[in-house]
């Protein structure tokens, strides 16, 4: 299996996601540059990490999703390659238009850093490996992560069970307590929380590690 972690200027998470994927999945894993504009064809899974992307300048996400890169993520997404957006990630899919909705500054005005509970919805093919409702544990870390979009699109996600993730308490001030959403085919999650960084005992926890499990289920 061949991935791609993709990094931009600003970037934190990429050697962090690029440990689980080899860790974890056993995956071949290129770090590449968002200024190079071709991925490769035979990727088969793409990871955009967290981080501050040209240190959110604008809005968080909106000048990484005009990168060279963006126009093949979306080319290949499109024709289904799995794709995963965490955190600045999630952001970047949004301003990108490959998920629906916006990532809003926090409803507190501050930068949000702890453990956070979430309930999975496990018919994703990110989250299979879940069961229905169960509680895990993954941290968080971010300024911007209060989900917003309007009724009918948060009306489409509930009816099509592409919410993925939701909080168990208010984090952020996201609408319905989301956490985490697919597209309409379900071979895009966006999530704010970090499973990359919930896949150690030695760091806490290994929560984050039933997805990428299901991964590996989806892509053997």
């Amino acid at each position: 299996m061949k991935a791609a972690v993709i990094q931009f200027p600003g970037s934190n998470c990429d050697r962090d996601m690029k440990v689980a994927l080899e860790h974890i999945m056993g995956a071949d894993t290129i770090v590449h540059w968002h200024g190079d504009a071709d991925l490769p064809e035979d990727i088969e899974f793409i990871a955009i990490p967290g981080g501050f992307s040209y240190g959110d300048y604008l809005r968080s996400g909106a000048m990484a999703a005009r990168s060279p890169v963006m126009k093949a993520i979306i080319k290949a997404a499109n024709r289904g390659v799995p794709t995963l957006g965490v955190c600045n990630g999630f952001q970047i899919l949004t301003e990108s238009g490959l998920l629906p909705g916006a990532l809003m500054r926090n409803a507190s005005q501050n930068f949000i850093c702890r453990d956070v509970q979430l309930r999975v919805n496990n018919d994703t093919m990110f989250t299979k490996c879940y069961a229905d409702g169960e509680t895990i544990s993954i941290p968080v870390a971010h300024h911007d992560g209060n989900y917003f979009a309007d009724e009918a699109t948060i009306k489409t996600l509930e009816d099509n069970n592409r919410i993925a993730f939701r909080y168990f308490e208010d984090v952020n001030g996201s609408q319905d307590d989301i956490a985490g959403i697919t597209n309409e085919n379900g071979n895009i999650l966006g999530m704010m929380p970090h499973p990359e960084r919930a896949i150690d005992v030695k760091h806490g926890g290994i929560d984050g590690q039933k997805l990428f499990h299901a991964l590996i289920k989806k892509l053997a």
